[in-house]
């Protein structure tokens, strides 16, 4: 289970004096438990592989959108600290699906769904990620479905 795997590798992060991966490990578990009193349960429970890769994915985003904004705001420091800590959560994703993959997917489930016009976008996007079951970026989904229309 993910769940575990992060609690083992906080112990392994220890051991090693490994102090960004041990911060961005209890962080992962931190976040673990608040998702599991979130759903109404025991602090002490755990996330099934489903909803602890959620978090992880939400963890991820945050990191990608905070490296980002860093940049923009002039602090390349800040943005390099947040790109390491998503190198390190990126570790318990699944790989990432290329992109001509996503764009044949994509195609795929515009001519099976029937649209011609851009004001369903949005029903495709979501048709294309529910068929990627999550190995695709939602950023890359949006682009390449986006270009389809143009």
């Amino acid at each position: 289970m993910i769940h575990d795997n992060i609690k083992e590798t906080i112990k392994t992060a220890m051991k090693n004096k490994e102090t960004v991966r041990l911060s961005v490990m209890r962080g992962l578990s931190a976040a673990f438990t608040n998702e599991v009193v979130a759903k109404g349960r025991k602090p002490d429970e755990r996330l099934s592989d489903e909803e602890a890769m959620a978090v992880l994915k939400r963890a991820a985003n945050q990191r990608k959108d905070a490296a980002e904004q860093f940049k923009v705001g002039g602090r390349p420091e800040l943005a390099a600290s947040e790109e390491a800590e998503l190198a390190i959560i990126s570790e318990f994703l699944p790989a990432q699906m290329n992109p001509d993959d996503i764009r044949r997917i994509a195609e795929q489930k515009k001519t099976e769904l029937g649209l011609t016009d851009k004001a369903k976008i949005g029903i495709l996007i979501g048709a294309v990620m529910k068929a990627t079951s999550g190995t695709a970026d939602g950023g890359d989904v949006k682009k390449i479905v986006e270009s389809l229309f143009d």
